[in-house]
């Protein structure tokens, strides 16, 4: 069992202002030692999700016209405190996630990041003036608040990706139904928690846990939210695309990746496989801008494949909260078994296991698998084309920087693509070809700044884009005012 600042996990819903127990319960298991239940987790019934709805709807014109200074407060306030306890929230991030604990700690901190940079945001809310072209008019534009906005948030960056939604949501003068993953209740918890002492109006922000069959679906057919922002899995992006769509309501999806690092033979072999450690292996591959495939030239392939294996053996799996581990364990039973799956595959396929590829029986008994390398796979196996979730590679032949650029865009998706070379002139034509949101050079695939705008192309992304100021573009909608003086 964990403790939760002021909360009971049983009552962890948090609707217009107070906490709520729920119509049932459900087991909150440590990945790292199955053994151990973080504690019984409470379930929002339809009606308490439909009390969080309009208690949003009740509340946001009083946020709404709340002081732009107020809301500044508020906002930093809630960063100031994820910053200055990163270690405690880490400690329980790491513990029902999975991943190590300075990565769950550096989470923490990032989130904290992010309510201090749109505490910022709420101050700098200007307008546009300019001259009509009818003689002694003038025009204004403004934005203002969409309104209730529903929020998804996935399990693999329980309180970062949360954060990144709210925290502007509610600079712009938003109120919110949040709605995170039944794997990662206590980071939630944890979060409304520090929400709550700042004394928003009841209502302004609320917490319903429970399954996207059921919350999730109140929330996206409602005709009383005004916007709904999801990451999580391309099939469940459409059926909510398909949704707000029939209420003309407004939705921003993050979804799938199929990342790919092109190592180009002028490379850097430190840098390029430490890249590939970090991009590929770090959150247990766990994350959607991880790099499963890696495109090598083949004047570098061999010097790449042994100096990379030979990292990977370094690396160790464990405990997430153990020191020194650099692979904590997937997030549950069915992931698991989804990764070894995938292993099977490629080895009917023909493809050469280089590194992994097992289980691992270690003294907690927890989900546990050896980072995993393949080789000698095709860009079109379908373990190259689908988003995978695992500590898991390939790595493909690749004969030019022309073919590894076409190779890198032969897929669905398009979030984030790496090069690692010493040529301008290579990582320039990389830039500017590849089909992705992000691109990064000599630098791994995995690892964004706060303020900057996050999203891909493709099946990666619908909407406008998150962070840094362009989340007003969902946030807020645009007013237009014209104006003749007396």
């Amino acid at each position: 069992m964990i403790e939760i600042k002021n909360v009971k996990p049983e009552s962890s819903l948090y609707i217009s202002g107070k906490w709520q127990s729920g119509s049932k319960t459900i087991c909150n298991i440590n990945p790292s030692d199955i053994n151990q239940n973080l504690g019984n987790f409470a379930q929002a019934s339809r009606e308490q999700t439909n009390q969080a709805i309009l208690a949003a709807k009740n509340a946001q014109p009083e946020w709404e016209k709340t002081p732009i200074e107020r809301k500044q407060i508020i906002l930093q306030a809630i960063g100031n405190e994820l910053i200055a306890r990163c270690d405690e929230l880490g400690r329980l991030l790491s513990s029902e996630e999975g991943k190590p604990f300075l990565e769950g700690r550096g989470e923490i901190y990032r989130a904290g990041q992010f309510f201090q940079y749109y505490a910022a945001e709420a101050l700098r809310q200007m307008g546009d003036y300019t001259s009509s072209v009818r003689p002694g008019v003038s025009i204004a534009t403004t934005r203002e608040p969409i309104g209730v906005v529903a929020i998804i948030t996935p399990w693999n960056f329980p309180v970062a990706a949360a954060s990144w939604k709210i925290a502007p949501a509610l600079a712009f003068g938003n109120s919110v139904v949040w709605k995170p993953a039944n794997l990662t209740p206590a980071s939630a918890t944890a979060l409304t928690e520090i929400i709550h002492r700042q004394n928003l109006p009841p209502g302004t922000f609320n917490l319903v846990l429970g399954s996207g069959s059921e919350v999730g679906d109140m929330l996206v057919n409602s005709k009383d939210v005004n916007g709904v922002s999801f990451t999580g899995s391309v099939e469940t992006g459409r059926k909510i695309a398909t949704a707000t769509a029939s209420n003309f309501v407004r939705c921003q999806l993050e979804m799938g990746s199929k990342n790919a690092l092109l190592i180009l033979d002028d490379a850097d072999i430190n840098i390029a496989v430490e890249a590939t450690i970090a991009g590929s292996f770090s959150g247990t591959g766990q994350k959607c801008t991880a790099s499963s495939r890696l495109l090598v030239m083949d004047n570098i392939y061999d010097l790449y494949v042994d100096s990379l294996v030979k990292r990977m053996s370094q690396l160790k799996v464990g405990h997430a909260l153990e020191e020194g581990v650099f692979i904590g364990p997937v997030i549950n039973d069915k992931q698991l078994s989804s990764n070894l799956s995938w292993v099977d595959k490629a080895l009917q396929n023909g493809a050469e296991l280089a590194f992994g590829g097992k289980q691992l029986n270690l003294s907690h008994n927890g989900y546990y698998m050896t980072p995993t390398l393949f080789l000698g796979t095709n860009n079109d196996w379908e373990i190259n084309q689908e988003e995978l979730f695992a500590p898991l590679a390939c790595v493909i032949r690749v004969g030019s920087l022309e073919e590894g650029i076409e190779v890198a865009n032969s897929t669905k998706f398009g979030l984030t693509g790496g090069v690692i070379t010493k040529s301008l002139r290579s990582s320039a034509l990389f830039k500017q070809k590849i089909q992705t949101g992000c691109a990064m050079v000599n630098l791994p695939t995995a690892g964004t700044d706060y303020h900057v705008p996050f999203g891909g192309r493709k099946n990666s992304s619908f909407g406008p884009r998150e962070q840094g100021q362009y989340a007003k573009e969902f946030y807020t909608i645009i007013k237009t005012i014209y104006q003749r003086p007396f």
